[in-house]
């Protein structure tokens, strides 16, 4: 499987060209640019606030917009929604969101743009139960789905109506999991059964999603699509999402990770980044990351590609095996550089915003989950003494004349100052441009690598450098090193976190520094939240939070709040926190603990996809989950 091809070159970023679908009056794929859309959080017989959100959305640049349709009436009334719309001279598309009822989708085709179809619950009911099947009653049930499917296909066909045929990682069929199991293999091949009975009836009006809330699965199984869609002569346009990517921070950091992972390969038509805020919020982000993408200059064109080595499964998360040295390779968890090295006096309290609290009168240090590894100083010096976790970087003159003898801390040079090293086993950080001949680093084991290149196309760069390490047999471990120049917060996230996101989840660097003109708060959360996102360091607790939408039970933005301001310690530990019951146990995936709205004012917990406790009246739940998470051992007290 790792030769199966994805994209079209893994070292040049070009845009892979799919077909062109027809959503109404805007076009996806082709040479059509991305395309920003979002869903509704109001109940679809909410006419009026419907229209009125739809309108917020379209105004904020959402070009295409979802509204769920949890049954016929829903449907209907879509059409009402859409009358008023065009009466109002607003010709967005709708699309109806489906999951377990095909009668309504029937109607929806008939009256707006596009539908969405699940495959896991379409048809099928999700029991969480391990079928045995043989080949024979497999085929069977491939019958069945198509007889089930067949009619919705011959509609939108006849009405002109496009689908999105929707792949969800938590909402995989029993049939799907028992024979593939809870895989990126499983999630393609739940979209293909459906794709291949749109191919059968001349159907091509679709666009297909793959989303997951761990961006690692997310990205293999968008890249498996397109291989196997490839293998078929396929070539249908992609809708791209992190589902349930959580709000504020972490909710930009792993949408532009998993993204932005995928728009590195030319991947990509459409996006909807999934925010559990409102909706108009979503677009903004969206549209930074499209745009990032549309940039030509300051691109380094990488040639002889083929003679290039990839030395790892683009499906399949394996870390590249690195030397040990100190803390940083081999079996660690990528380490984070915090950057000191602008001209000042570093005392006890400029370390604050990178994990470490001083305090005065108890002369000890209190050091947080979050809190740095390294601190370069470059020429600055440290006159007091450091907590034992730090390590220290300085340039190698300082480092030479004031700690040269002192354990823990390391020089760094550049190629121009190897002559430096005398001693071949002393450690030290050296800084190499990924377009650079480097050959001479083959000598020099000890040696931890500073990447970075000023060329904006840095994913193929650092792909290029890591075949030279291949086709060399070199191990150094590698720090990935960017400098950011975006000066609002939210760009400077997405910017880096999709620099740094698509190498990680490919198993590519044991470590992240950024040099940034940002807060050293900021820069050191978000590159937490980078090594949290692509699921290579665990530290705080996640949440996966659906965004709002008309099916939603509860205020899901200030629910999440509760549950964050009470678990926020609980380092490791997964929460989901869902809406309704279709983004209940299967969307939760892989969360420990579930919170999931089934009633009006009720409340089901879950330990993993197990219901543990039925009809919890919402203002007890709260506290209930915390029990529940008492109750089974994860539950620590909070440091006051």
């Amino acid at each position: 499987m790792k030769d199966l091809k994805y994209c079209e070159n893994l070292f040049t970023r070009k845009k892979l060209i799919t077909r062109e679908v027809k959503v109404g009056n805007v076009k996806i794929g082709g040479q059509n640019p991305i395309r920003l859309q979002s869903m509704t959080t109001k109940d679809t017989m909410d006419t009026n606030g419907s229209v009125e959100e739809t309108i917020r959305l379209i105004n904020a640049g959402c070009e295409i917009v979802r509204l769920t349709a949890p049954s016929i009436k829903e449907a209907e009334n879509l059409g009402v929604i859409k009358k008023i719309l065009n009466d109002k001279g607003y010709n967005t598309p709708l699309v109806a969101d489906i999951h377990f009822t095909p009668n309504a989708a029937e109607v929806a085709a008939k009256l707006i743009e596009k539908v969405r179809v699940n495959p896991g619950n379409y048809a099928d009911k999700k029991k969480f139960e391990e079928i045995d099947y043989t080949n024979e009653s497999y085929v069977e049930e491939l019958t069945r789905i198509e007889k089930k499917f067949t009619p919705l296909v011959l509609l939108c066909k006849k009405e002109g109506t496009a689908m999105r045929i929707g792949t969800n990682h938590g909402s995989l069929s029993d049939r799907i999991l028992s024979r593939f199991g809870d895989t990126p293999e499983g999630m393609v091949e739940s979209a293909m059964e459906f794709i291949r009975i749109c191919h059968k009836n001349e159907f091509h009006e679709i666009v297909i999603s793959m989303k997951a809330s761990n961006t690692i699965v997310m990205v293999q199984a968008y890249r498996l699509l397109v291989a196997v869609m490839m293998k078929e002569n396929m070539n249908y346009p992609l809708h791209l999402g992190v589902t349930e990517a959580g709000d504020g921070e972490d909710g930009r950091i792993k949408s532009a990770v998993g993204i932005g992972a995928l728009l590195e390969d030319g991947l990509g038509d459409t996006i909807r980044v999934s925010l559990t805020e409102d909706p108009e919020l979503e677009i903004p982000v969206a549209r930074k990351l499209a745009a990032k993408y549309l940039q030509k200059e300051n691109i380094l064109e990488i040639k002889n590609t083929e003679n290039l080595k990839v030395d790892y499964s683009p499906y399949n998360y394996e870390k590249r095996k690195s030397t040990e040295i100190d803390n940083i390779g081999n079996h660690h968890a990528p380490i984070i550089v915090a950057d000191f090295s602008e001209k000042q006096k570093i005392s006890q309290a400029n370390l604050f915003g990178i994990g470490y609290v001083y305090s005065v009168s108890l002369d000890k240090w209190q050091i947080q989950d979050q809190a740095a590894d390294y601190l370069y100083i470059g020429s600055n010096t440290i006159d007091f003494e450091l907590p034992g976790t730090i390590r220290i970087i300085a340039d190698y003159d300082n480092w030479k004349t004031n700690y040269s003898n002192k354990k823990g801390f390391y020089p760094i040079i550049n190629s121009q100052e190897l002559e430096n090293v005398t001693n071949k086993n002393t450690p030290f950080f050296i800084k190499i441009k990924a377009e650079d001949e480097v050959g001479f680093i083959k000598n020099y084991e000890n040696a931890i690598i500073v990447l970075e290149t000023k060329y904006t196309n840095k994913t193929q760069l650092y792909r290029k450098f890591r075949s030279f390490l291949a086709i060399n047999g070199l191990k150094n471990p590698i720090i990935l090193k960017n400098n950011i120049t975006e000066k609002d917060i939210e760009s400077f996230q997405i910017e880096v976190s999709t620099v740094f996101g698509v190498m990680l989840i490919d198993g590519f660097g044991d470590g992240i520094w950024i040099e940034s003109n940002q807060p050293k708060q900021i820069i050191n959360s978000t590159s937490f939240g980078i090594l949290q996102a692509t699921r290579t360091r665990i530290s705080k607790t996640e949440y996966i939070s659906c965004p709002s939408c008309g099916r939603t039970l509860f205020d899901l933005q200030e629910t999440t709040a509760k549950i964050r301001e009470k678990t926020s310690h609980l380092k490791g530990l997964k929460i989901g926190i869902m809406g309704c019951i279709v983004n209940g146990p299967g969307e939760m995936a892989d969360a420990d603990y579930g919170y999931v709205g089934t009633g009006p004012g009720k409340i089901t917990l879950y330990k993993e996809k197990t219901v543990v406790r039925k009809n919890v009246n919402e203002d007890n739940a709260v506290l209930e989950l915390i029990d529940l998470i008492k109750e089974h051992g994860d539950w620590i007290e909070p440091l006051k």
